[in-house]
């Protein structure tokens, strides 16, 4: 990968550096589809993003509507997945709850993307004094548990599904600046930054043309498996009604509202709890498709 991107320099680089990054997307993609963890974990993932986009288009009911003639009602043919305590449609209330934790794990990761991303290049590549304060703030935020982090900070901005959002991505930001950092510091030893720099290349061409790009395959895998971890914490945080607030759908406030019920009316845990284990199982199989297929030592 490292050859490619030299070669972009030279006459002629830039059909030969597109051509070889063709070929290699074609491999990794290929190998990509001959796995049929990461083929099932996909399909799973689409399913369900297909219900948070179709949840506006199909006949189902309102979400919101209270019908108190049909209070936590068992399954049946008219309510799949049966009732809540206010009589509403656990499968409506599912699929726009979809849309809720969805959301929070694509908003989640382009937060920590977007200042843990930056802040990874620069205290990889300039280090000295910059790299220490960076990793030494990055080390005491990872030593604090990932989930009482983002408790506190959703404690402190306030409990909506915009704050967990906000705080679930300010607590993945050392996740991604220390894997972002590391990769910059194997990166930047190649030959092909030394020739960039012998021949006058400015410090930040070569970090954003050069060094960034190869950054990449690892930052999509951590990005697909963090989406996991950013749906089970959303879910988390609406449990202890620092998410999603009531009456909004949401699979972390259903189940809030279903621990109340398990003995009268156990079904309202089902389907929400189930919801949340398939899709951070699509991610994690996903995610880890991704890192075999992109890892250039697999076959």
């Amino acid at each position: 990968m490292a050859s490619v991107t030299l070669d972009r320099d030279a006459p002629g680089g830039e059909e030969a550096g597109a051509g070889a990054t063709s070929r290699a997307s074609n491999r990794a993609f290929a190998k990509l589809i001959r796995n049929r963890s990461a083929l099932i974990g996909g399909t799973i993932v689409m399913v369900f993003v297909a219900m948070a986009l179709l949840a506006p288009l199909l006949p189902l009911a309102d979400p919101l509507k209270s019908n108190f003639l049909a209070i936590r009602k068992p399954p049946s043919e008219l309510y799949w997945f049966g009732t809540d305590e206010l009589g509403r449609d656990q499968v409506s209330r599912l699929f726009f709850g979809a849309q809720a934790s969805l959301l929070a794990g694509i908003v989640s990761v382009l937060i920590a993307l977007g200042v843990g991303v930056p802040v990874g290049l620069v205290a990889g590549w300039y280090g000295g004094w910059i790299d220490i304060v960076i990793s030494r703030i990055t080390e005491a935020l990872l030593a604090c548990p990932f989930l009482i982090l983002a408790i506190a900070f959703a404690a402190v901005l306030g409990p909506s599904l915009t704050n967990a959002m906000i705080a679930i991505g300010l607590s993945a930001v050392p996740i991604f600046i220390r894997l972002v950092r590391g990769q910059v510091i194997t990166v930047k030893t190649e030959d092909f930054v030394e020739g960039a720099r012998a021949v006058g290349v400015k410090d930040h061409v070569i970090l954003f043309r050069h060094v960034a790009p190869n950054t990449l395959a690892p930052i999509v895998v951590q990005s697909t498996l963090f989406m996991a971890q950013a749906i089970i914490l959303e879910a988390a945080l609406s449990f202890l009604g620092l998410g999603q607030q009531p009456p909004a759908p949401s699979w972390g406030q259903m189940l809030n509202v279903a621990k109340n019920f398990m003995e009268q009316a156990p079904w309202m845990s089902v389907a929400p709890g189930i919801a949340i284990f398939l899709t951070v199982l699509g991610f994690n199989l996903l995610g880890d498709g991704l890192r075999d297929a992109l890892d250039p030592k697999e076959g």
